[in-house]
């Protein structure tokens, strides 16, 4: 007989910045920056990514397309990838993501893709601590998730390719 699996995952709705901590309003202006730093010439969507580091430090990434759509790069990966070159010792202590349409000043509610989860993923596995995740949702509103694991449960890590 089969048994359920319960997964509980708790993401915070904020009314809005007001309700950030300082070092969130900052890591969330450093990835607003970013996303106006995207090239995005095809899809006109421009994102970016901010890491607050264990150090205090900003690191910032945003998306990079390419006319071969598959070469391109999410800001997520992008920040986490050049954030690893640099400073590989380094824990990630928040990653903030906003993104917004060429020509438009609001932010967009979105989520990373699932690449990107997988990747952010194996960052707090390997830092074996949790990452939160702040992302703007509707209306002026903000999504804060604890962890990587709220967008990605059931994780795919490195003791998955040890039982295969």
């Amino acid at each position: 007989m089969a048994t359920a699996l319960q997964i509980t995952i708790q993401i915070d709705v904020l009314t809005g910045a007001h309700e950030l901590s300082e070092l969130e309003q900052q890591t969330m202006q450093m990835a607003e920056e970013a996303a106006n730093d995207a090239y995005a010439p095809y899809s006109n969507f421009y994102v970016g990514a901010a890491l607050l580091l264990e150090n205090g430090s900003l690191f910032k990434g945003s998306n990079q397309e390419n006319a071969a759509y598959p070469s391109g790069l999410c800001a997520e990966r992008t920040a986490l990838f050049a954030m690893s070159a640099h400073f590989p010792k380094q824990k990630v202590k928040l990653i903030a993501v906003a993104a917004r349409r060429q020509h438009q000043l609001h932010y967009l509610p979105v989520t990373p893709c699932g690449a990107c989860r997988q990747v952010m993923s194996e960052y707090e596995f390997k830092q074996q601590e949790a990452i939160p995740v702040l992302l703007h949702g509707p209306d002026g509103t903000f999504y804060r998730c604890r962890s990587v694991q709220d967008l990605l449960p059931l994780q795919f890590t490195k003791d998955s390719l040890l039982k295969l």
